[in-house]
């Protein structure tokens, strides 16, 4: 596993035009040196907002904070957890939130900018800029564009499809056809083309979920009527096709002799050997073309399994502080979900190896996608360092420990049937308990305000900047009449 160039450049298609436009962007750090002096948990009086300051070299000049993103919320993956952090960063700074009418963005049509609430088409009329694009979506670079700049720092989350396929099973039962057939998640491995119907409705839950959201074509033997682009038969157009959304030259495309080399992946640090499911010489040219294409798009995946190890590299990026990062986990299971940062893929295995086996498999293109953000994951750790990464998230973590035992009755999620305030209960869906959070009693003004933006779920959240957003217009009629008397 090499090194990461220092030097990656990025080509988007532009708004207006089907051109090609370049830019260069530096992706090296200036060497954070994270939480200077030593970190002090005080439960009563915590300063709930803490200083996580750079330490800057003789040479180095401070960087700014980015302040316009797109992250690409994908299914099961943690991604309400990032999301919450999102909706906290530009709920303090009065960020503008490129908003969906409801809670989402059309899904599982792709994404267009029409379905922003308040946006108005280049050329019709003046209107403020959007700094975070950010609920579900499918996404759809070209449509992207229209609303975000070309410059904005895209990111999103991946999770080991294994993991996946539990949570979606449990939770997306009633929704999928495919699943709502199957007696169990193992019934459905098992034989899942005896459930599953490319196209059937609420299907794509059900396979390469995590390929879906990120809006890539599917591979010629896959196709479906749904929403997925004909492919052409000549393997030299794959690169033509998956570019076609405007990649750039940021992604380096591999020898095509090369494609067919086995590969690894990265788990803890360590080199496995790659499963055979992402090792489908029919489909590994297509795979690759469309992997290469997201590199030149995004500029950072997080991994589910190496959460925090993520949020790191992520305020790193940002030029965050560790009050931008933290936070609780959210929309996670009962009994499931509560560490996703616990290598879930580790414990998936020991429970049922075969069962985890034949949900790579039949996730193929998943397996293959969290293969690759897994490696590239893991040469962002060895470029920003091992040791510093460790010390990082040992601070980040006690932080959110500090926080939960003074923000929350108990220190931690709780069954939602204890969650009587409706600002902070989580929305029920699928067959497992979606926890939630409970604030404690006698917390200062200030503490309550921060507290409750890190307990609050995020449909709440979403209403609560739709509202500080778009406030309710009075009529005049309405202000006339109460209008004091002479």
């Amino acid at each position: 596993m090499g090194p990461l160039s220092p030097a990656r450049t990025k080509r988007l298609w532009g708004p207006r035009s089907l051109g090609v436009a370049l830019g260069v962007f530096m992706t090296i750090g200036f060497g954070l040196q994270l939480w200077g002096g030593p970190f002090q948990r005080r439960l009563q009086g915590l300063q709930l907002r803490q200083p996580w300051f750079p330490s800057l070299g003789p040479a180095a000049s401070p960087c700014l904070p980015r302040q316009r993103l797109v992250f690409l919320k994908t299914h099961k993956s943690g991604s309400s957890s990032v999301l919450n952090l999102l909706h906290r960063y530009g709920d303090r700074h009065g960020l503008r939130f490129a908003l969906p009418t409801r809670y989402q963005f059309g899904y599982p049509r792709l994404f267009q900018a029409s379905r922003v609430k308040g946006y108005r088409p280049q050329g019709g009329g003046t209107q403020p800029p959007f700094h975070i694009l950010c609920h579900h979506m499918r996404f759809n670079l070209k449509e992207v564009l229209q609303v975000m700049p070309s410059d904005s720092f895209f990111f999103s989350i991946v999770r080991d499809p294994a993991a996946l396929a539990r949570s979606a099973f449990s939770y997306y039962k009633s929704t999928s056809s495919a699943f709502r057939k199957a007696p169990s998640l193992a019934a459905f491995l098992a034989s899942p083309r005896a459930f599953y119907r490319p196209g059937a409705r609420g299907d794509h839950y059900a396979r390469n979920l995590l390929w879906f959201d990120f809006g890539l074509p599917f591979p010629p033997e896959m196709r479906t009527n749904r929403g997925n682009p004909r492919l052409p038969k000549d393997p030299s157009l794959l690169q033509r096709h998956v570019l076609a959304s405007g990649a750039g030259p940021r992604a380096q495309i591999r020898d095509p002799k090369a494609l067919f080399q086995p590969v690894s992946t990265v788990a803890d640090g360590h080199s496995q050997p790659a499963s055979p499911a992402s090792l489908d010489l029919g489909s590994s040219p297509f795979i690759q073309w469309a992997l290469a294409w997201l590199d030149s798009v995004f500029d950072l995946v997080m991994v589910a399994e190496y959460f925090d190890e993520s949020l790191v590299l992520l305020a790193d990026a940002l030029c965050w502080g560790v009050d931008d990062v933290v936070g609780f986990m959210h929309n996670a299971q009962a009994g499931r979900e509560q560490g996703l940062n616990a290598a879930s893929n580790g414990k998936l295995s020991a429970e049922d190896p075969q069962l985890t086996a034949r949900a790579r498999a039949w996730n193929n293109l998943d397996w293959a996608l969290y293969e690759h953000f897994n490696r590239s994951l893991w040469a962002r750790i060895e470029q920003y360092g091992q040791r510093r990464l460790e010390r990082a998230v040992a601070e980040l973590r006690a932080r959110r420990e500090a926080l939960a035992n003074h923000c929350l009755v108990g220190g931690e999620a709780l069954d939602p049937k204890y969650i009587t305030n409706r600002k902070l209960r989580p929305f029920q869906f699928g067959s497992a308990k979606v926890l939630g959070y409970v604030l404690q009693s006698g917390l200062s003004p200030q503490d309550q305000e921060e507290c409750e933006r890190l307990a609050t779920p995020e449909l709440q959240y979403k209403d609560k900047l739709d509202a500080k957003q778009f406030p309710p217009t009075v009529s005049l009629s309405l202000k006339t009449s109460r209008l004091p008397s002479p």
